[in-house]
């Protein structure tokens, strides 16, 4: 059957999306179709901050982006060998992550992750508040222009002091619409739609249901996590299925046990 992923391509790595691998190996035909754009910003506060770890408590990561954005400020400054002595005094700390994917970024950076696996920045805030009870510094929080605020105000409310910096702004992709018309108009309404985030539902949902009118409800919408679970709640979607966690195989076998 037909699966309709609306995520990002995977930057920089060369094969196959795992998604649509998984997917195949399930025996269904998935389609991917980009439905944000990113322009990275305050490079320049970044890279200073990076390179003076003894002015904050850890990082946290809770998206690839970000970690994209620290890897461009290591190396357009050519500040390579730097970053080898700097990195260690990171990992003398905490760097907390949300997800396989940020985790193994944070990985290529040789940074050391704890959290990938709490799945949402809400779990990931339990674990901060358990683990972080000497607050000499505040946690760097590198982050996007559409963020969540359950994080945030987790670790203010229990008194754990955070510095957020904007390091890349997100909009919808400039050709979703011409993508998804071009889609449903040659391969017709899919099995299943799979959205990655509460902007992907935001940015796609009018068109998506302009597109499959009454075939709408034949679809099973997929969720790679509860936090786009609940935004497609929200709009009133049925939500067939969620990963049980935020990977390729997760969603790859809750979406084919639904599409039995």
């Amino acid at each position: 059957m037909r699966v309709l992923l609306l995520k990002e391509p995977r930057d920089g790595e060369a094969g196959p999306d795992p998604y649509i691998q998984e997917l195949a190996a399930r025996g269904h035909e998935a389609t991917m179709i980009p439905v944000l754009s990113f322009k990275f910003v305050s490079l320049n506060n970044l890279s200073d901050k990076l390179f003076q770890p003894d002015k904050h408590g850890g990082l946290i990561f809770t998206s690839p982006r970000a970690v994209e954005a620290v890897k461009m400020c290591v190396e357009a400054e050519g500040r390579g060998e730097e970053w080898r002595l700097i990195k260690d005094k990171w990992n003398a700390k905490s760097v907390y992550v949300v997800g396989k994917a940020t985790g193994d970024l944070v990985r290529q950076l040789g940074l050391r992750p704890l959290g990938e696996d709490s799945g949402t920045a809400d779990v990931l805030s339990r674990l901060i508040i358990q683990r972080e009870n000497a607050f000499l510094f505040p946690l760097f929080f590198p982050c996007g222009s559409i963020k969540r605020e359950v994080l945030p105000t987790a670790l203010r409310d229990n008194g754990v002091p955070l510095e957020t910096l904007t390091v890349y702004q997100t909009a919808e992709h400039p050709d979703l619409r011409e993508s998804l018309t071009s889609y449903f108009t040659q391969k017709g309404t899919p099995a299943s739609i799979a959205f990655f985030s509460p902007s992907g539902v935001k940015f796609c949902l009018e068109t998506v249901r302009e597109l499959s009118s009454e075939r709408l409800t034949r679809i099973k919408f997929a969720a790679i996590g509860p936090t786009t679970a609940d935004a497609m709640a929200a709009e009133g979607l049925c939500v067939s299925c969620s990963a049980d966690k935020p990977s390729a195989t997760g969603l790859a076998a809750a979406i084919a046990k639904v599409l039995l």
